[in-house]
């Protein structure tokens, strides 16, 4: 399948970042990414009516979040734009570029916004009524922790598929330790320069607003609760798990963010591309499910996957971005495709700024094609692992004339 889809240059924007219970913990999710993308869409000339196509993805619960996508395009200023609300769990970055894609790729949409967006902070506390309980007791969940601890199926906790990996394939904790170094080092590039590369589709300073977005209540310079790795603290760290690997400091952390892009037909990107020399084609989407147990094995095959509907080979590639809340995502993904484990994730990734659910993969995707920007162009493949020991993926081409 040939995809003819692009997204504009410059059409797509993240928040900062922000450690749960931190800067952003006040604020609804849902209401929040939606002030964030007037203010944006307003910076770039887009106006809000003229989409035709909307695709929200958010997986941690708000109130009134059963709404979903209408609800955000009204208070975006785009009351008649609809569509769906999905949640593929951690992969519902690429998922919901891959719904919007296809939208226009049926001509069942000309211009589409993808919007991502969570808090992890202040987790939903969820009953469900049983009335077969004792006296009709029914049953509580914290919607956010106990599905992190505990899967329905094989009650893996997602620490432990890391471990399952770690032991199945001889990745040591320095191993991991080595990586998560190396990813802070790559994340200072982000920052340098007065975080140059970070500007390039971030906001900052970002005024942070309050719960009624009528005024703002503090500042940040960029993500929030950020500490790089470094190797000589590391060594100190002991593994969580008793007999296991992995650390605090080769594991991500839960955060607060959102991150939008557009998707549209070869015309309207150009239009609305920053620099009308840059195109941005997508090439391909993948998914794979790994064995029970084993979630940071499935995003190798899910970017084996999205190679091979772009019909490109791993060695065709230039850039690797990849969602890993463990640094044994990228231990395993290295040893088993031979690519360069130092060379993936230049710029930060997930292990480093956190763990915003939907949005995370929206932000690797826009990190990957500014990296290629960057570069003069490339193949890129963004890839990453998700609950239920599944993973998806994207490869994109940055092409510059």
């Amino acid at each position: 399948m040939s995809i003819t889809a692009q997204i504009p240059y410059g059409a797509y924007w993240s928040t900062p970042n922000v450690k749960w219970q931190g800067s952003f913990q006040h604020l609804h999710a849902i209401e929040f990414a939606a002030h964030v993308a007037k203010d944006e869409l307003a910076k770039r000339d887009i106006e809000p009516t003229s989409f035709d196509y909307g695709v929200l993805g958010l997986t941690v619960n708000q109130r009134q979040s059963f709404n979903g996508l209408p609800w955000f395009t009204n208070m975006m200023g785009a009351p008649e734009v609809g569509g769906p609300l999905i949640n593929q769990v951690c992969a519902t970055g690429v998922r919901c570029v891959e719904n919007a894609t296809m939208e226009v790729e049926g001509g069942m949409a000309s211009l589409a916004l993808v919007a991502t967006c969570d808090r992890t902070s202040n987790g939903p506390q969820l009953y469900y009524p049983e009335p077969g309980g004792i006296g009709g007791t029914g049953k509580h969940e914290n919607q956010l922790l106990d599905n992190m601890g505990d899967d329905p199926f094989g009650h893996f906790s997602m620490l432990q598929t890391a471990e399952n990996v770690a032991a199945r394939h001889g990745i040591s904790m320095d191993e991991q330790h080595d990586v998560a170094a190396r990813r802070g080092e790559q994340y200072q590039d982000a920052v340098a320069d007065d975080s140059a590369f970070l500007k390039r589709f971030m906001t900052l300073p970002f005024d942070v607003p309050s719960k009624n977005f009528k005024k703002t209540v503090g500042t940040l310079e960029g993500d929030e609760g950020v500490y790089p790795p470094n190797r000589e603290k590391l060594n100190n760290l002991k593994p969580v798990l008793e007999g296991g690997t992995v650390t605090f400091g080769g594991q991500t952390h839960p955060a607060d963010g959102s991150a939008c892009m557009v998707v549209t037909t070869p015309d309207r990107a150009k239009e609305l591309s920053r620099d009308k020399n840059i195109e941005i084609h997508i090439r391909g989407f993948g998914q794979a499910r790994a064995e029970l147990g084993y979630m940071p094995e499935a995003p190798l095959p899910a970017a084996q996957n999205a190679l091979n509907m772009a019909g490109w080979k791993l060695d065709d590639v230039d850039a690797i971005k990849t969602h890993n809340p463990f640094a044994v995502n990228d231990c395993y993904f290295a040893k088993e495709s031979g690519w360069d484990v130092n060379k993936m994730n230049n710029y930060g990734c997930t292990l480093v700024w956190g763990h915003t659910q939907a949005a995370m993969g929206t932000r690797g995707i826009i990190e990957l094609i500014e990296e290629l920007a960057i570069r003069g162009g490339g193949k890129g493949v963004f890839t990453g692992c998700a609950a239920g020991d599944t993973g998806m993926a994207v490869a994109v081409e940055v092409m510059d004339s």
